[in-house]
């Protein structure tokens, strides 16, 4: 029996619902800015082979041509200035949302007493992957990783608009081309995320790469190393790790034999069917030169629905999650007894990391 209430908490509790939520608090007014852009930009391609078939058919059948070419040339200039606008915005939002997960991260850091907390194997592990990814070693940082995520959910939006004006040639079009491109994504779904990279294996290995490149570029270390003769040990010991990181992440994540046959042959099926459906209708007068133009086009937008590199990029920048939320649930034992000892002082538990 369907639960919405329980439908609503495992949405809540998805990561990358938490990592849209963070937008909103780290900059409101730039988020809502970051959405309608968005959502402009999803909308101009469908709205682009509206406006092409309005002017082919206004063509054809000799009318002015004045209201058409300026319903395209309107929605071509948009379709060129939204996209640099809303890249400008999304590199905004990323170093203002970098800047407050930062200042999370420093109060989780520094607020409980003592040191037990930052001695602790696993939040050393989160730490290490949070100064990772912000280095752009394990990704894009979010200044970066905004514009992808952008660029994927444009084409989300892209896609169902154009399969909502193909609807007007066949209500079954859209269905089919939605069902066909939309299952690349359950098809190709081990290709698209590094889903193991929280295991023992691959959490030591960014803990020891992340040593070794720590000791390799700052001053102090860097100066002791290359006195001691030990520069070559260092990058070594570097290469290996962040080698054995990479050969984890391509393993996991490449093209399977199998998957890619089998959405190739559903992807194929499904296109063929409509588009020979278009040509039935244009071959025997049914569907007008100019509404075939912009049928063939929406036709082609709905594959933007396709897999591609949002699940990739979102899945990344969702780890960030405001890190250490439970340090305000957290406090240390009563200053009595061996407490006050801080060899015995309470290690918090692992928290939503910052990773």
């Amino acid at each position: 029996m369907w639960n919405r209430d329980r439908v609503l908490d495992r949405l809540r509790a998805r990561p990358e619902w938490k990592f849209f939520g963070v937008l909103f608090r780290a900059a409101p007014g730039m988020a809502w800015a970051w959405w309608v852009l968005l959502s402009l930009r999803g909308l101009m391609p469908a709205l682009l082979a509206v406006a092409t078939g309005v002017l082919v058919g206004a063509v054809k059948a000799g009318d002015s041509l004045t209201g058409p070419l300026v319903f395209v040339g309107v929605v071509f200039v948009l379709f060129q200035v939204l996209t640099p606008l809303h890249q400008a915005v999304s590199a905004l939002l990323g170093a203002h949302t970098t800047n407050w997960l930062g200042d999370r991260l420093m109060l989780a850091s520094v607020t409980p007493p003592g040191m037990g907390h930052l001695e602790s194997p696993e939040l050393a592990d989160d730490l290490s992957m949070a100064r990772e990814f912000e280095l752009g070693m394990n990704g894009p940082p979010l200044v970066v990783a905004m514009d992808f995520i952008a660029s994927g959910l444009v084409l989300v939006v892209s896609g169902v608009v154009s399969a909502a004006v193909l609807a007007a040639f066949a209500w079954w079009a859209p269905l089919v081309l939605v069902t066909v491109w939309g299952s690349t994504h359950w098809l190709l779904r081990e290709s698209g995320v590094w889903r193991d990279r929280n295991t023992d294996e691959v959490r030591e290995a960014q803990r020891h790469a992340a040593y070794a490149f720590t000791l390799a570029v700052d001053p102090p270390a860097a100066k002791e190393l290359r006195l001691f003769g030990l520069a070559g040990w260092v990058v070594e010991r570097f290469t290996r790790r962040r080698t054995d990181l990479y050969d984890l992440q391509w393993r996991a994540t490449r093209l399977r034999e199998r998957p890619m046959a089998g959405a190739l042959t559903v992807v194929l099926a499904g296109n063929a069917l409509v588009f020979w459906a278009l040509a039935r209708g244009v071959a025997d007068g049914t569907t007008g030169l100019g509404a075939a133009t912009t049928y063939l086009q929406t036709a082609v937008g709905v594959s933007a629905l396709a897999f591609g590199g949002l699940s990739w990029a979102l899945d990344g920048a969702a780890r960030l999650r405001p890190c250490c939320a439970c340090q305000s649930r957290w406090r240390p034992r009563a200053r009595s007894g061996p407490d006050h000892d801080p060899r015995h002082r309470r290690v918090p538990p692992r928290c939503g990391s910052a990773t």
